[in-house]
């Protein structure tokens, strides 16, 4: 009996060592897999990674408009608008058709003015020049219209109720329009010229003067320096040419 006590406890502890390391081995695969799968379903760790811009969607802005829905029209610029073109200078001078009087014509920056005198009766027209078209009033119905162009105007007189045509070609001095003005004897004289060039040579020249309403004889100017001093009724008067005297004119 002596005998048997320690083999059986020899035997009891391989028994128990054996029952042990089955445990062990049983409990060691499912400690991995446990560790699989917890390492299989953890999120992967973050990586630094910078995302390229998406490529712009041009897609709508170039695709139609859906049915029923009308696009938008394109925006249009008003085109721009100009001023009327105006003659910076020009002086026109001829004789009045079936009248035998002359006719003179100047234009300033689109300002203009206009004569007639036949030696007996004259009239005074001012007004205004607009992409070639030329409108003049005077006293009374007193009017000019007339068309510029291909070096001349050319239009209608209308005076006393009565009307001519008249083509006037353009000028250069001496030719042209001639103004002088005075006081006399307390009255104010005036007196108007229009100097043309003959194509033959030579000028032709026609004028009238008043003191108040008496008319007299009006002087005859120097052709050749129509601003030279001139005598009218004992009184020494300065003629001026055009551009002495057209701003003057309202």
């Amino acid at each position: 009996m002596s005998r048997l006590g320690p083999v059986l406890t020899l035997a009891a502890g391989a028994a128990l060592a054996v029952g042990l390391g089955v445990a062990s081995i049983t409990a060691t695969p499912a400690a991995n897999n446990t560790a699989a799968n917890s390492a299989a379903e953890a999120p992967a760790p973050e990586e630094s990674i910078t995302e390229a811009p998406a490529p712009q969607d041009t897609t709508a802005a170039e695709s139609p408009a859906p049915e029923g829905t009308a696009a938008p029209a394109p925006e249009q610029t008003a085109p721009e608008q100009t001023a009327p073109k105006k003659t910076a200078k020009a002086d026109y001078g001829g004789r009045v058709k079936g009248n035998g009087g002359l006719i003179a014509i100047s234009i300033r920056d689109g300002k203009a003015i206009g004569y007639f005198c036949d030696g007996r009766t004259e009239a005074w027209f001012k007004g205004k020049e607009t992409a070639g078209e030329l409108d003049l009033t005077g006293f009374g119905e007193a009017r000019i219209t007339a068309t510029l162009g291909d070096g001349q105007a050319k239009g209608r007189l209308a005076i006393g109720g009565k009307k001519w045509s008249f083509v006037a070609p353009t000028v250069v001095k001496p030719s042209g329009l001639y103004r002088a003005t005075a006081m006399v004897r307390g009255a104010r004289l005036r007196a108007g010229w229009i100097v043309l060039k003959n194509p033959q040579g030579g000028f032709t020249q026609v004028g009238a003067a008043f003191v108040g309403e008496e008319q007299l004889d009006v002087p005859e100017l120097n052709s050749d320096r129509p601003t030279s001093p001139v005598t009218l009724d004992d009184t020494t008067i300065y003629p001026e040419d055009v551009d002495g005297f057209i701003q003057e004119m309202r």
